[in-house]
């Protein structure tokens, strides 16, 4: 069945939609912040969950090589702040999540909407990642990614060499 009104889906070029949320560190952080730098802003349904740990993990294992190539890596939860602070501490992350708990930049990004899990409906997170460009635009647009192996992927996409 599919939705009368499909979400918004960013593509290549777009302008990256703005924000400013609550961060890891305990402060806040605006996509402005990153002004004239290279972001991976990936957005991942739940903190502590095996497969957003394996990614975030991910992620945090791959940061020399990400920030070597310009990167700079930055997750988006709808958790609460204090979750994503406590996860990001626990993981030794060594990179900034922020906490989206209305979902509201996930929507303007197209990572929320209808998914179906055991055959049952619902809004949720969809697992997603873009790069946004020094000129503020969208650079790479993936939707509904795997947790397992996402990385890999990226670095293949970006022609980033693993660490």
């Amino acid at each position: 069945m599919t939705s009368s009104t499909a979400p918004l889906r960013l593509a290549n070029g777009d302008p990256a939609p703005d924000f400013t949320l609550p961060d890891s560190a305990g402060g806040t952080t605006s996509l402005a912040d990153f002004a004239g730098q290279r972001v991976v802003l990936y957005f991942f349904p739940q903190v502590d969950t095996p497969a957003c740990t394996q990614q975030a993990c991910d992620f945090r294992d791959s940061l020399d090589a990400l920030t070597g190539a310009g990167y700079t890596v930055v997750g988006v939860s709808p958790d609460p702040a204090e979750a994503v602070r406590k996860f990001a501490a626990e993981q030794a992350l060594g990179f900034t999540l922020l906490a989206d708990e209305d979902h509201a930049v996930a929507e303007r990004y197209g990572a929320w909407g209808e998914k179906v899990n055991y055959g049952r409906t619902y809004q949720g997170l969809i697992r997603s990642t873009f790069t946004v460009e020094p000129d503020g635009r969208i650079g790479l647009a993936q939707y509904n990614v795997r947790a397992k192996g996402h990385v890999a992927r990226l670095h293949r996409d970006l022609r980033v060499a693993a660490s």
